[in-house]
């Protein structure tokens, strides 16, 4: 098995395109030769903002399933031509949910193994966001937003009437695109591209993420722990130094917490940047010390000595009252952070956090031993640059 067709399947706003290139520059770092084949391209290529409307995707819309059929045939011809010439990996991006479709991808591509893989993600926050990304693209351009969302849902409805999992076929890998964990599999044994395209899909892929915590808040200067403080006035040129600091660097995606502090801090940073794409995670939350929120570090020693003690003895694990540890803390966070790198996919990410919230993030790409993770040092005029694939890792703390 020296060649192979790896064939995306899934329904709209999936991460199947994310994915895609995702895995085409993994491979390259490796030094495969792969290229993506995207029906999408063909079709814009061809109709333009005529295959726009929903109801060209419609079973029972005889001319446009004719016009698809057709789309996927040339595509195929297109990879086939380049694998046998000249590549490794053809990459033949499209939707490919029927298991009609697919059967007649696998009686036309005879010459090498055909791997599909499945992307699943029914995560309601990603679903509505993806699918809001979705109206912005060119074809788009005509329409109100309200009207963009109707087509593109009208379209997905269509693929929905049609869809039918992998399982039938000779070699398939079904993946949670957001999770980025496999789900099941029929492995492609002994290609040498598998291995690299399992641990692609399995990996933190961060191009850009500058993570950086709140600036300095009332409750900072007080010595209180949680709840919902504005910034000092040290805290805000705290946010306007970062805002300077990173005044050249594109930010498409600027994440925050839903608490004031994290907001204010971001403000300066979005100044002027009216592409950039902004949301609120209450994932990102600072831990919720339960009955200590508003409490004073000292007031805890003196009123609430065996809290102060089971911390001591065990930080990580220890819940406050009513509250969070830093082990709860972490599954939450984990699945705050695979939503914004799914949603941002290659882009430069920002993210305006808390302490406890930083230091569950850099553990999850440090590898740090538990009981060493609420120690990790999260400065406030310092942030941290991290950028990760499966080939390479930088984590880096900056001052500004």
């Amino acid at each position: 098995m020296h060649k192979l067709y790896l064939v995306m399947v899934g329904l709209p706003a999936r991460g199947k395109s994310r994915l895609a290139r995702r895995i085409c520059g993994g491979l390259a770092a490796d030094g495969f030769r792969s290229a993506i084949f995207n029906n999408g391209d063909v079709r814009r290529q061809l109709l333009g903002a005529e295959s726009t409307l929903p109801e060209f995707y419609s079973p029972d819309n005889a001319e446009g399933r004719r016009i698809r059929e057709e789309i996927c045939q040339r595509n195929l011809a297109r990879a086939r031509e380049w694998l046998n010439r000249e590549g490794d990996v053809a990459i033949l991006d499209a939707t490919n949910v029927s298991r009609t479709r697919r059967a007649f991808i696998e009686r036309s591509l005879t010459d090498h193994p055909v791997l599909f893989l499945e992307c699943v993600n029914e995560d309601p926050v990603l679903l509505n966001a993806c699918i809001r990304n979705k109206t912005r693209l060119p074809e788009y351009a005509g329409y109100t937003e309200d009207e963009a969302l109707a087509s593109f849902v009208g379209r997905i409805g269509y693929y929905e009437a049609i869809y039918e999992p992998v399982g039938r076929e000779q070699y398939w890998l079904c993946v949670d695109t957001m999770a980025g964990r496999i789900l099941a599999e029929r492995p492609c044994e002994g290609s040498p591209y598998y291995p690299a395209i399992r641990e692609i899909v399995v990996s933190w892929w961060v191009q850009s993420l500058y993570l950086a915590r709140h600036g300095q808040t009332e409750y900072n200067v007080q010595g209180r722990i949680g709840g919902d403080p504005p910034l000092t006035a040290r805290g805000r040129m705290q946010a306007e130094a970062l805002a300077l600091h990173l005044r050249d660097q594109k930010l498409d995606w600027v994440f925050t917490s839903t608490r004031m502090r994290s907001h204010e801090t971001a403000a300066p940073l979005l100044r002027g940047r009216y592409d950039t794409h902004v949301m609120a995670f209450k994932e990102f939350d600072e831990i919720w010390a339960g009955d200590c929120e508003g409490m004073c570090y000292s007031e805890i020693r003196e009123t609430m000595p065996e809290v102060t003690a089971g911390r001591n003895a065990d930080k990580y694990h220890y819940a406050y009252p009513h509250g969070e540890s830093y082990a709860m803390l972490r599954e939450r966070v984990r699945r705050g952070l695979q939503r914004a790198l799914f949603l941002a996919g290659e882009l430069p990410v920002m993210l305006v956090g808390h302490q406890a919230i930083n230091r569950v993030i850099l553990s999850l790409f440090l590898r740090q031993r538990e009981e060493d993770i609420p120690y990790i040092n999260v400065p406030q005029n310092q942030y941290y640059h991290i950028s990760l694939t499966p080939r390479r890792k930088l984590i880096e703390r900056i001052s500004y």
